[in-house]
């Protein structure tokens, strides 16, 4: 199909971008348009204004800031996959994003567009949580940080308001005794997520000192398995305790049934997922 009329103005920064998402009623950010275009040519959305800010410096780029690393919102997921500082101190994002789609999306799509986009099934949000990752927004008030835990509100919805951007994500690094996860399933090479497992664990002395994990595709939003958290933070880093700790992996979740899996499907692959994940991030396997 062919997209309905709209405005486009093309802004060279983050301050640009929400004053022009200001000039309308109904606007849209444009970054690298591998969500948006799909829904304007179905024309799910009708904007009156796109605004693209594939061009805005202080949203690409990648960088060590201290404790962290900081990555502006239109950074490519190629160019996270191939960064020396993601695969350093985030492995755990350069593995979940190498499975995003196909080389053409990775190459157009971008970082801060799949956390906006905000898909249940979206391999990225996940592992924002199990980083702690705090988001940076610019909007007419100035700019706010906003932690992942509090910034995935719904399905498709976040709380960015309509006149806000995503500017950059920034990700605790993870420092050693860490070792991370992501294992996903789907029903075909370069698709969604049917269910996917997002696994950080730090060891000490032969034991679980802490766990995180993020479950895809288990609800609305993607959430932390804190049950699984919980009876793994002390545990020994055993197969027979991870096992046993990924029984409660479907715990406070809210799986959906459609043509890919029903939701008891879903459960399951949610346990058995968290066990492999965990597995390998605690080096067993």
């Amino acid at each position: 199909m062919i997209p309905a009329g709209f405005d486009y103005v093309r802004v060279n920064s983050a301050a640009d971008a929400v004053a022009a998402l200001q000039t309308s009623e109904d606007a849209k950010i444009l970054g690298g348009g591998q969500s948006l275009i799909p829904i304007l040519r179905l024309r799910l959305a009708t904007p009156e204004l796109i605004v693209d800010v594939s061009g805005v410096a202080e949203m690409n780029g990648i960088r060590e800031d201290g404790d962290a690393i900081v990555i502006g919102a239109g950074t490519t997921h190629h160019d996270v996959t191939t960064s020396d500082l993601v695969r350093t101190h985030a492995p755990l994002l350069a593995q979940a994003t190498a499975t995003v789609a196909d080389p053409q999306v990775r190459h157009r799509g971008t970082f801060g567009g799949a956390i906006a986009h905000a898909d249940p099934a979206g391999d990225l949000p996940g592992v924002a949580l199990v980083h702690n990752a705090t988001m940076t927004i610019a909007g007419p008030a100035g700019t706010r940080e906003v932690a992942a835990a509090d910034f995935f509100l719904d399905y498709l919805t976040t709380t960015l308001a309509e006149d806000e951007v995503l500017v950059s994500i920034r990700l605790p690094k993870l420092g050693a005794g860490w070792g991370t996860h992501y294992e996903k399933f789907t029903r075909v090479a370069q698709s969604w997520s049917i269910v996917a497992v997002a696994a950080a664990v730090r060891r000490e002395n032969g034991s679980i000192a802490e766990a995180r994990v993020a479950l895809t595709n288990m609800a609305p939003t993607h959430l932390r398995a804190a049950a699984v958290e919980s009876a793994l933070t002390g545990a020994a880093a055993s197969a027979e305790a991870i096992k046993a700790a990924s029984q409660a992996a479907a715990e406070g979740t809210s799986p959906t049934s459609d043509l890919n899996a029903q939701a008891d499907y879903r459960a399951e692959l949610a346990r058995v997922l968290t066990g492999r994940a965990v597995a390998k991030a605690a080096g067993l396997s």
